[in-house]
């Protein structure tokens, strides 16, 4: 009786949670609506008031590095509690007023390096969110009242060859699928499920998973899954799961690559630590493709092109700006990997250091580790900071060095910004009068 009251009254207070307006633009997914790390709102501010931002409101949170995700007025994010025993958790606030609206808590063994927290963004989609925890761990909930609909244990039935820092990749949904990169074996590198009733569709690849979270393109009349496992880099079939084209892209020492792929017009780029930049040239006719350059370093340290951990770079036109392996920001020539400039002003230099990019018109967001926002304009004559702020302050779960960081992505909903550590979530506007409004 307990349980029915409690799914009464929470269905009822969301029914009074104001939605956003239609206008407004939401964060649904890992890097936005169109996984593009692209923000559309207009009315923005130019400049911050002070030192710091603001905040609209604050909740406590666990450990995790998985960024918050916003739709239809809710706030959706995963954490890790590890006392008294190990769970994680996937919770949901009112977007203006960060009033918890229900949460779901599951016993999670860690058994991997690095022990945060869940990595992988909640995807929100037509009434139903679908979160991926650390472990393969992958529920369903009806995104207003929390409500399970459907959980896999994902470890258990595909035998996941289980990625030192575990299950990362954050579940896309295209057409009736949810597709998921969880490295199981034999050939379930890649699953997808019904996204309503969590049947199997197809599985495919015999390789291990990358963290790496894939995108959709369209390629001649094809839709097509671009996807980086820790092998390689496919072109997928999303309902089939058919293997359109493949390119190999075998670790040098260990798989670390976190960036997604970008999209620019018919090329494709790609990052990592270890193993530098690749371009790939696409046919605009058909799903096809072929290699248009590579380019790495001698090591880690002594880099060329742009080697980067977990922050997507961001094109813009012909130039390519990314964070290089101990935070130098670069600009590259797209069309063959040259260095055109380096800055090391966005963020203090350091192994892995980290920026998460965002475009807003003509300029780029950047949130960096050390908690900071900044307004910016990247061209190829360099980088030129509008303004910057504290947002919220580093946490040692994530890294216990150099203070700690705030690795996890963003969110910029409703002319607001939505960003976590390991110990809260906060809400801050960005309106051009500060208080949501043009």
């Amino acid at each position: 009786m307990y349980r029915i009251q409690s799914i009464i009254a929470t269905m009822l207070l969301a029914l009074l949670i104001p939605i956003s307006p239609v206008s407004a633009d939401e964060w649904p997914q890992w890097r936005g609506p169109n996984r593009d790390g692209v923000w559309r709102e207009t009315g923005i501010l130019e400049a911050f008031d002070g030192p710091e931002i603001p905040t609209r409101w604050r909740v406590p949170i666990g450990s995790g590095y998985s960024g918050p995700s916003v739709a239809d007025g809710r706030v959706y994010v995963t954490d890790r509690l590890a006392k008294p025993k190990q769970v994680e958790r996937v919770q949901c606030f009112a977007w203006e007023t960060g009033e918890l609206l229900w949460s779901y808590t599951y016993d999670c063994e860690y058994r991997i390096n690095y022990v945060a927290g869940p990595r992988a963004t909640v995807t929100v989609h037509n009434g139903l969110a679908y979160a991926l925890g650390a472990m393969g761990h992958l529920h369903c909930f009806d995104a207003v009242t929390g409500e399970l609909k459907w959980k896999r244990e994902l470890n258990a039935e595909y035998n996941i060859a289980m990625p030192t820092w575990g299950i990362a990749s954050a579940p896309i949904v295209e057409g009736t699928n949810l597709i998921v990169q969880i490295g199981g074996t034999p050939e379930a590198c890649i699953v997808a499920f019904d996204r309503e009733s969590g049947a199997e569709r197809w599985k495919v690849l015999d390789e291990k998973a990358s963290y790496s979270a894939p995108i959709v393109i369209t390629q001649g009349n094809a839709r097509v899954l671009v996807i980086r496992t820790a092998e390689s880099i496919a072109g997928l079939n999303p309902k089939t799961g058919a293997v359109y084209w493949r390119h190999p892209f075998p670790p040098n020492r260990m798989e670390v690559g976190i960036a997604s792929p970008v999209s620019y017009r018919n090329e494709l780029f790609f990052t990592d630590f270890f193993d530098g930049s690749l371009l790939l040239k696409l046919n605009p006719d058909e799903p096809s493709m072929k290699l248009g350059w590579h380019r790495k370093g001698e090591s880690e340290r002594n880099t060329d092109a742009l080697h980067s951990t977990m922050s997507t770079p961001v094109r813009i036109g012909e130039f390519i700006y990314g964070v290089d392996s101990y935070g130098e920001l670069r600009c590259l020539d797209a069309r063959n990997g040259d260095r055109i400039w380096e800055d090391l002003t966005a963020v203090p230099k350091a192994r892995w250091s980290n920026i998460h990019f965002i475009r807003n018109g003509d300029r780029v967001w950047m949130f960096n580790e050390r908690g900071e926002l900044l307004i910016t304009k990247l061209s190829p004559d360099g980088l030129n900071i509008i303004s910057r702020a504290k947002l919220i302050e580093p946490t040692r779960d994530q890294l216990n060095r150099r203070g700690g960081v705030t690795w996890s992505h963003p969110a910029f909903a409703y002319k607001h910004v939505f960003a976590r550590n390991d110990e809260e979530l906060v809400c801050a506007s960005l309106a051009k009068s500060g208080n949501g409004e043009d």
